[in-house]
């Protein structure tokens, strides 16, 4: 009999073999505790919490940079994120809620936050069902980082606007608040454009993806616009 079991044994070896071939075995077995050599700069389960928020908020900083210095990038597509999209789309928000009256304070933000929030999920849709290779969220990604500039000009808007108290000056002011709105639209415009270059969209394709991204920063630009001319 034992005879029997070793002339068998290279037999279920070979069929095992054979098997294997035919379906690879996937993943791997490890000791459990030990740490692999390759998995240990993805691991983040023993690193400081501070050191995790710092590496974020530096990845949001050069985020931040490309879309000051825009060029076509990978940057933010393979490393989206929707942190700064957030942070922007708040603080523009709250620049562009009216807080003479109160009672519509609240809704106004809301609507604004929505409006934004919406229009850049439907920007994105827009390019992924017209054949965009990009993800959703990655072309959400870059819209949202995008609005650095439109937060930026209203900021200056703002700034420009606490000085408007000499009526001989006022539409001089308001053309320079245009003129900060318009080049932040271009530069929105263009640099969302720029990252998203890559999205291999055909050629009678691309005017019906970029004309959405100019209307949505457009009316970024707008709303911008009408809530700093009154004063």
């Amino acid at each position: 009999m034992a005879d029997v079991a070793m002339d068998e044994s290279p037999k279920l070896e070979s069929k095992f073999t054979d098997l294997e071939l035919e379906h690879p075995v996937e993943g791997d077995i490890t000791i459990p505790g030990a740490i692999q050599d390759e998995d240990l700069e993805l691991s983040t389960l023993d690193e400081p919490v501070k050191e995790t928020v710092m590496r974020d908020l530096r990845a949001v900083g050069i985020k931040f940079f490309h879309v000051l210095y825009p060029k076509q990038s990978k940057t933010l597509l393979k490393e989206w994120d929707l942190w700064g999209p957030g942070v922007l789309c708040t603080i523009l928000a709250i620049l562009l809620q009216d807080n003479t009256d109160k009672d519509s304070s609240h809704t106004e933000f809301s609507e604004v936050f929505a409006l934004i929030s919406f229009g850049a999920i439907i920007v994105a849709l827009n390019s992924k069902l017209l054949g965009g290779v990009i993800s959703f969220f990655q072309s959400v990604c870059v819209l949202g980082y995008c609005i650095l500039p439109m937060v930026i000009s209203m900021i200056l808007a703002r700034i420009i606007l606490a000085f408007d108290t000499n009526p001989k000056l006022h539409s001089a002011l308001f053309a320079v608040r245009l003129i900060i709105v318009i080049i932040a639209f271009g530069w929105s415009t263009f640099a969302s454009i720029a990252f998203m270059g890559g999205s291999s969209l055909p050629e009678n394709k691309k005017t019906l993806a970029i004309y959405p991204i100019c209307l949505f920063y457009f009316v970024i630009g707008w709303l911008i616009i009408s809530k700093t001319h009154d004063g």
